[in-house]
Order: structure tokens, then C-alpha cells, then sequence
């Protein structure tokens, strides 16, 4: 494992003398808009491990992408081997459709610590709800970013982590085009956590369980997605939406395309540089 080699895989060459919120921020960038949040392995019948040896082959030297639980456990590694005093938290996500939190922690994120100040950093959330820099741990603040305003509440050493909504446009000649498009200000819940350090060993029963659960919506469906300099692509099954954040003031532009059992495979290696070494069932 070699920090060098993951910076090739995500394109980072600039200075890091210190472990500051700069490059931090620029870590995190180059990091969500390489490697892909996906479980493509759960639909090509292959396990994940729960192994950074593993994650770090997958990852750096496939050139995969992964879900939290890998992404993050590697971008934990290399903050660490830079300096940063980084550790494991573990997150409940917000299920919409049972407007609540998951009753069991699901997710895994970051917490890094510069000169005193604590942020937030979580390169595994994927989708238009995947932050693109760190958030400052502050409780009640507005934090501005691409993908939109991000806000962090704390009540009682639980902290919540919301996003306001904007409008989508969707045109015309998108297929199975949703309808709906959120009205401005509407806040989307994404997950709780609290500050008790984790380590990957807590996450390890999460990772078997996911793997087989017919519950869940990674199990349910394939999916893969990617932040862009401008906005996020995500493949849901055959779907393909893309994703152009402030097309319009507060409006998105929104892409959905449904594609064949060929095209899947020719777009996960044109737009997400995957190349899968088993048959993926979407």
C-alpha cells in the first residue's frame, strides 16, 4: 500500500506539505470524483471484505469504486499515513420511505481534527447527497456547497445532518422522467451519528448483513454513482441519471435515460471507469 499509488488513482499531484483543510478539501474532492460509490460486486457475485489489504486492491489497483464502508476505510488510511488526526463514526441514515432512521448504525464516516477544529468528511454517501467538502462541526450553520446547503443540528451529543433541496428540471425528452421535483427550501434528512470513535471492527457484522439482506436497497438493486466537477451521475439499475447542479438559480438540471443490458456495460466504462471482471446483474 502505497500513498503515491492511491494519489495516481485519484489524480491528486498537487503540494501537501501539511495536514491542512486545504488539501484535505482538495483530497476529498479528487477522491469523490474518481471513485465511485457503488456495490456492483454484491450483482456480480462477489464478496466484499471488510479488509483494507482488500479494499486498497479493489480500489487503487482495480480501479473500482466501493461503498462507505470501503471508500471511507481507505480515505481514513491515507489521512492518516498524511498526518491528520482522523477517526470512525458511525452513522443511522434517514429512510424516506419509513420517515425515520435506520434503528441500526449503517454507515460510516469521518471525523478530522485541525488545529482544534473538528469537520466532518464522508467520501461514501454517493448520490446529489454526497458532500464535496468537509463541514465544519458546528451546530445550526448554514455550509454552502455544489451539491447544495448542507447543515449539521445537535441536540443532546446526537448531531443531524440535513440538506435543503433544490428544484429539478427534468426535459421532455427524459424517459420515465419522475414528476417530482421539490419545492425550494425543502429540507431532505440524511443521516444522525454521535462522536463515539468507531473502528472498522464495529462495522464488520454491517458489512455480512448487507451483503445478504433482501431488505435493503443495496441488496435490491445495483448501483453506481460519481460527482462531477458540475453535478453527479448515478446508474440505479438500468437507470442512468445525470445530474447538473445550479443549472438555473437553485434549480438542477436532471437526465434520465434508461439503457439496455449492452449499454450498461459500455457506460459504466465510458462514464465511471469501471471495468468489471464478472457479468453484472443489474
Amino acid at each position: 500500500m502505497n500513498i503515491q499509488e492511491y494519489f495516481g488513482r485519484i489524480a491528486f499531484n498537487k503540494p501537501h506539505k501539511d495536514a491542512d483543510l486545504q488539501t484535505l478539501t482538495a483530497i476529498l474532492e479528487h477522491h469523490i470524483q474518481t471513485i465511485p460509490f457503488e456495490n456492483l460486486s454484491m450483482h456480480c457475485g462477489e464478496a466484499i471484505e471488510l479488509d483494507l489489504q482488500a479494499t486498497y486492491d479493489k480500489i487503487v489497483k482495480k480501479k473500482r469504486g466501493g461503498w462507505c464502508l470501503e471508500t471511507n476505510h481507505l480515505l481514513f488510511w491515507a489521512l492518516q499515513e498524511l498526518g491528520y488526526d482522523v477517526c470512525m463514526l458511525g452513522a443511522n441514515s434517514y429512510e424516506p420511505a419509513e420517515k425515520g432512521y435506520t434503528a441500526e448504525i449503517n454507515h460510516i464516516l469521518l471525523k478530522v481534527v485541525i488545529k482544534g477544529d473538528p469537520y466532518i468528511v464522508d467520501a461514501g454517501f454517493g448520490g446529489s447527497y454526497q458532500m464535496w467538502q468537509p463541514l465544519m462541526l458546528v451546530s445550526e450553520k448554514d455550509q454552502p456547497q455544489g451539491p447544495g446547503i448542507f447543515r449539521l443540528m445537535e441536540d443532546n451529543g446526537t448531531w443531524y445532518l440535513e440538506k435543503v433541496k433544490r428544484r429539478h428540471y427534468i426535459p421532455e425528452h427524459s424517459h420515465n422522467a419522475s414528476p417530482y421535483t421539490p419545492e425550494l427550501g425543502n429540507i431532505r434528512k440524511i443521516h444522525k451519528f454521535t462522536l463515539e470513535p468507531r473502528h472498522i471492527d464495529d462495522f464488520k457484522e454491517l458489512n455480512a448483513y448487507l451483503q445478504v439482506s433482501p431488505d435493503n436497497i443495496l441488496r435490491k438493486k445495483s448501483i453506481c454513482s460519481l460527482q462531477t466537477t458540475s453535478g453527479v451521475l448515478a446508474l440505479v439499475g438500468w437507470t442512468l441519471t445525470e445530474m447538473k447542479y445550479n443549472y438555473t438559480e437553485e434549480m438542477d438540471l436532471v437526465n434520465i435515460t434508461t439503457l439496455t443490458d449492452e449499454e450498461v456495460e459500455k457506460t459504466l466504462k465510458d462514464k465511471f471507469n469501471i471495468v468489471l471482471e464478472n457479468k453484472l446483474v443489474p
